[in-house]
């Protein structure tokens, strides 16, 4: 084939459309020749998406409890439930709900009760459970949402639709819609982070999988970034032996050169997202070591989050490098929380995690606080459904809890959402809403909201259809926002 063929055999409709303008492959070779034009490059970029209105807050931590913590064991006081401890859950209170295949099939459903007392915290006078004694004392600044609900009940359905609003496989998560949306404060560092915390409980853990910060039918540059714990937080970002910067710098720029000529040829986007990502590697090779090392932070830093914020990895220590990220501009941290998927031994399990998770949760707060950060910064902390007021198989001290999507508790903080306050109400077994439900999608229409976003036009079209994070549904929950 002759090729003036070959060129008119690629030269597609996406070719035609991509070649009216600058390619994103072309302003990251500008980066290679003028730092200012690549900053002019990467606004252009930004502002023709950008904030629809302005924003409450300017980046977000989403702590994921990977497994649904159990509502009314932390946040949803029902004082009843001592008296009907045992007692089985009144068919009335059940009703049609849909059960998991763990319980569906038990002949009794009696009512376990909290382990813990609940008691009012701050001046706003929010129950809490004493699990949670260093969250309490930050109670006015947090958003407690009582009323979400979800129709999934098994954990990846569940845990997909809550971070893609959709229950199958294959859509962009809400860290790749904000990446896509507004872009990153920070040209060398990603726009979305993901830190995963090590599990300890066994018989308590939820998969995670990459797709669950994946970009969907968006590009591959709004992909989330997974951090390690260790020297090496970033595959193969660092060079191997005998390859040292002037080196790494040539490499780039002829596979740059390459990927450009085949990039004009064929008008394949991803060709141009894979120059562009082989630019931020490059300039991650300086920024992530320095960000990552937490050897700079004073002592007292250490102390507010706990001993476990020294262990790479950890918990606390995610929540003291999410701070970190977002000081650096990075839009979207995601921290996944492992073990709180509680089908046995939910006493102990329970108050382990209660434990592990309070002092740093709490210190991320008020570290973010006292930093001024807090102001333009959203946290939302939950899991994918709640448990079950009745316990799975019999009642016995080490009783467990199932999945339960009909009601469940989050709460927000910082980045324009109200503090000290409780919104949504459940019946008295914590089973079902009676009061202000709040949905899947209102949840991330609001998390959009805050940063200035309009969830109906956020879309991307994909085989025909315009997508969003929120699908054809979701309502901004705009009685919590300040």
């Amino acid at each position: 084939m002759d090729p003036a063929a070959q060129l008119r055999q690629y030269h597609t409709r996406r070719h035609f459309c991509g070649s009216g303008g600058v390619s994103i492959g072309a302003a990251a070779l500008a980066t290679l020749m003028d730092s200012d034009r690549c900053r002019a490059a990467t606004a252009t970029t930004t502002a023709l998406n950008g904030a629809h209105f302005p924003a409450r807050a300017k980046n977000v931590i989403y702590i994921f409890q990977a497994g649904g913590p159990a509502q009314m064991e932390l946040y949803d006081y029902k004082p009843m439930l001592r008296d009907r401890h045992g007692e089985e859950l009144p068919e009335s209170v059940m009703g049609d709900q849909r059960l998991t295949g763990f319980t569906k099939g038990q002949a009794s459903f009696p009512v376990a009760a909290p382990i813990s007392q609940f008691r009012k915290r701050g001046d706003c006078g929010m129950w809490m459970s004493e699990l949670l004694p260093e969250l309490g004392q930050v109670a006015d600044e947090l958003c407690v949402i009582c009323s979400l609900n979800t129709e999934a009940v098994n954990h990846d359905p569940a845990l997909t639709y809550m971070v893609t609003g959709a229950q199958q496989a294959g859509r962009p998560s809400i860290g790749s819609w904000l990446s896509y949306g507004l872009g990153s404060e920070n040209s060398n560092l990603p726009a979305f982070v993901v830190l995963l915390s090590a599990g300890l409980i066994p018989d308590a853990s939820t998969p995670l999988s990459a797709r669950h910060w994946g970009n969907g039918f968006l590009s591959s540059r709004h992909q989330g970034v997974k951090f390690r714990a260790g020297a090496d937080p970033v595959l193969y970002l660092s060079n191997p032996p005998g390859i040292d910067a002037a080196t790494r710098r040539r490499m780039l720029d002829v596979t740059a050169q390459l990927n450009q000529q085949r990039a004009d040829v064929v008008g394949d986007p991803e060709i141009e997202a894979r120059i562009a990502q082989y630019e931020m590697a490059y300039r991650m090779q300086s920024s992530v070591p320095e960000l990552t090392n937490l050897s700079s932070e004073p002592n007292y830093i250490f102390k507010m989050y706990g001993p476990l914020s020294r262990s790479p990895g950890s918990y606390a220590s995610n929540c003291l490098q999410a701070r970190r990220l977002i000081e650096s501009g990075v839009r979207f941290v995601q921290v996944f929380d492992r073990d709180w998927d509680h089908h046995r031994n939910t006493p102990t399990h329970i108050r382990t995690k209660a434990r592990l998770s309070d002092q740093p949760t709490a210190a991320l707060i008020r570290d973010l606080k006292q930093r001024g950060l807090l102001e333009d910064t959203l946290i939302v902390c939950g899991g994918e459904f709640g448990r079950t007021v009745y316990c799975q198989g019999t009642l016995q001290e080490k009783y467990g809890r199932d999945h339960h999507g009909g009601c469940f508790t989050m709460w927000l903080a910082g980045g324009g959402v109200r503090p000290g306050v409780q919104y949504g109400a459940t019946d008295d077994y914590s089973f079902n809403i009676v009061q202000d439900p709040v949905h899947v999608h209102d949840l991330n229409a609001t998390i959009l909201h805050c940063l200035g976003i309009d969830h109906e036009r956020l879309t991307y079209k994909f085989q025909g259809r315009h997508h969003r994070l929120t699908d054809v549904r979701g309502q901004v929950v705009e009685p919590i926002l300040s």
